[in-house]
């Protein structure tokens, strides 16, 4: 009756023992490191950079504990504060050898002092939020209005480029709020322009009147593609701030969107708002230019010449020369999107691109008069630039064109987002910001960790001296809760805050709510004549429903915290519903299997230690008190 199958306690063990892995990075606590990543738009690092660090460090005399790739940086741990420092200044040196133009961010760092063996599982510890860290918090707001201005602008320009190529007369185009307003003088024509335009640009929707002798041809957003312009601009603005934050050297920025037109910035470890106000505002420009292909231009390339009047030296991303020209053809301003794709043909990766109308007029003249030379597109950021590619122009280019190449699917989308990311997509404004220092992250720490033990510790001594063994058998059932619940919080790399903290305390108390029920349960059955064994099966069996329905309700609040609330709620909400799920198991499949393991195997059991059993009519009772 009371007994578990093997795979249910195989299971347990199973549970138990990845809750022991994945929570144990959080108990080692961190060590010094340096972390090498990319101080440039257009260079991408990859796992090749590890053997390099390592030869560095090597040369050096250094040794670290490890050296390795992940994500989009390298890391080094070492053992000391001093290994750390002389690192970086190896490190900066060999990768950085002009220091007023470096390529590399090299920043210190700190990382788990966890054992190989379990990061090799990727067993990690739980992020720290600011307020237990320290460091920069920006509010973004992004002005919605600009970015469908700017998409009404193109647009209008767009028309006018349209009905001009196909020789449509107007009375005017006006552009009113994000509405594009056309005036005819004639029907025909109207009818004509209408076909054209719904046909060209599928993201404006018409509606056509008159007035007085003329007639008017109003074209306006469609809701989707609006929507569209919006998640874009939001999108872009992301990748251009992760891009910018990483000059900053942050270990784990948190660059997330927050409603339908917000921006969270969370800088984890700095201090410094003015400079990291600085760098989030930062303009970056994106142009194009022609390439130099005289023999002057070749022979300054090699290295064996002067660099031709009107033109100037970059380095292309294979590390190759490239002479361009100083004339502008086309700038930034006349992009206004970039995605990437494959071609039609050959099935290849490429990046297409779409210029308003004023660019693709210059385009069409450009691309007519250089079929068969190079355009280079370039990024300047602070004053420097880089060549992001330097495609060749195949044929006449109008609005919408391609870059191809040798190019993987993934290096096809690094380029559009470098492309579109040059510059923010809509202006943004920082409407709230606050610093936390260090010291104040360290005592958030140890305030939080005493409240949830010795929150923990309360509940485990109620327990025991109210319900005796069954008490213990609780409070191990807790403990497991606790462990799960940080197994998994670690498993989702989460970022733990303060209400984190707060809800993992409240999660403690709600989850003993559980075990409460069922040994109540078991008391009552008890108290009404039913033997010891018949007595925790209909317990537990009874006890479920009514923690079914209690969990699922709190749940369905939990989940419209998460649904409706932002920043610190929904960080409170995470810990709070996983922390419901990880309970319901703890209290229910646990606790019964310990109860199992103890009583199960013995047939004819005469009591229970579960404390007292109060029994009005006073007859002895099968139980230990």
């Amino acid at each position: 009756m009371n007994r578990y199958p093997a795979w249910k306690y195989a299971l347990l063990v199973i549970a138990l023992l990845v809750g022991l892995i994945y929570t144990l990075p959080n108990v080692f606590g961190q060590a010094p490191a340096v972390q090498v990543s990319s101080g440039k738009a257009t260079l991408k690092l990859d796992a090749t950079m590890a053997p390099r660090v390592e030869e560095i460090l090597t040369r050096a005399g250094l040794k670290a504990d490890f050296v390795q790739f992940e994500g989009n940086s390298v890391k080094a741990r070492f053992a000391d504060l001093d290994a750390q420092r002389k690192a970086k200044e190896a490190i900066s040196a060999a990768l950085n050898p002009d220091p007023s133009d470096p390529r590399y961010v090299v920043a210190l760092n700190l990382l788990s002092r966890s054992p190989h063996w379990l990061t090799t599982l990727h067993a990690l510890p739980m992020f720290l939020g600011l307020d237990l860290r320290g460091g920069v918090y920006f509010l973004m707001q992004v002005d919605m209005k600009s970015a469908l201005t700017k998409k009404a602008e193109a647009l209008t320009g767009d028309v006018r480029t349209l009905l001009r190529d196909k020789n449509l007369r107007h009375a005017g185009i006006a552009r009113d709020g994000n509405t594009v307003d056309i005036r005819f003088r004639d029907r025909e024509t109207l009818s004509a322009a209408r076909s054209l335009l719904a046909d060209q640009l599928p993201d404006l929707q018409w509606l056509d009147s008159a007035e007085g002798t003329e007639f008017k041809l109003s074209g306006s957003l469609k809701p989707d593609a609006a929507r569209k312009v919006q998640d874009t601009a939001i999108t872009q603005n992301i990748t251009t701030l992760h891009n910018r934050v990483n000059e900053l050297g942050v270990a784990e920025p948190v660059i997330q969107q927050q409603g339908a037109d917000r921006v969270v910035v969370q800088l984890p470890g700095v201090q410094d708002t003015a400079k990291a106000k600085d760098i989030i505002g930062r303009t970056a420009t994106l142009e194009l230019r022609m390439v130099d292909d005289s023999a002057e231009a070749l022979s300054a390339a090699g290295g064996s010449g002067p660099v031709p009047f009107g033109t100037e030296r970059f380095i292309e991303r294979g590390g190759s020369p490239l002479i361009v020209k100083r004339q502008v053809v086309l700038t930034g301003d006349n992009l206004t999107d970039a995605q990437p794709g494959f071609d039609g043909q050959t099935h290849e990766p490429n990046v297409n691109l779409t210029v308003d109308a004023k660019g693709a007029r210059i385009m069409r003249d450009i691309s007519r008069d250089n079929i068969g030379k190079r355009m280079a597109i370039l990024l300047f950021e602070k004053g420097k630039g880089e060549v992001i590619t330097a495609p060749v122009i195949r044929g006449e280019l109008g609005s919408r064109f391609q870059i191809t190449g040798r190019m993987t699917p993934g290096e096809a989308s690094d380029q559009a987002l470098l492309l579109r990311a040059g510059s923010l997509a809509a202006p943004m404004d920082i409407i709230e910001e606050k610093t936390i220092g260090p010291t104040l992250g360290a005592a958030n720490i140890v305030k939080g960790f005493e409240s949830v033990m010795y929150g923990f510790a309360a509940i485990a001594l109620f327990m025991c001296v109210y319900y005796r063994l069954f008490g213990v058998i609780s409070t191990l059932a807790l403990g497991f809760n606790l462990l799960l619940l940080l197994a998994v919080l670690s498993m989702l790399q989460a970022t733990l805050s303060l209400p984190g903290i707060a809800a993992i305390a409240l999660t403690l108390g709600m989850a003993i709510d559980a075990n409460v029920l069922i040994n109540e349960r078991v008391r009552e059955e008890l108290r009404g004549g039913a033997s010891p064994q018949v007595a925790i099966h209909t317990g537990y069996e009874r006890a479920f429903a009514t923690i079914l329905d209690s969990n699922v309700t709190t749940l369905i609040a939990g989940l419209a915290l998460l649904a409706f609330g932002s920043g610190p709620i929904r960080g409170f909400a995470v810990v709070h519903c996983l922390g419901i799920l990880t309970s319901m198991f703890s209290a229910v499949v646990f606790s019964r299997g310990l109860v199992n393991l103890w009583y199960g195997r013995q047939k004819k059991l005469k009591g229970v230690s579960i404390g007292q059993v109060w029994k009005p009519q006073g007859d002895d009772l099968p139980a230990k008190t």
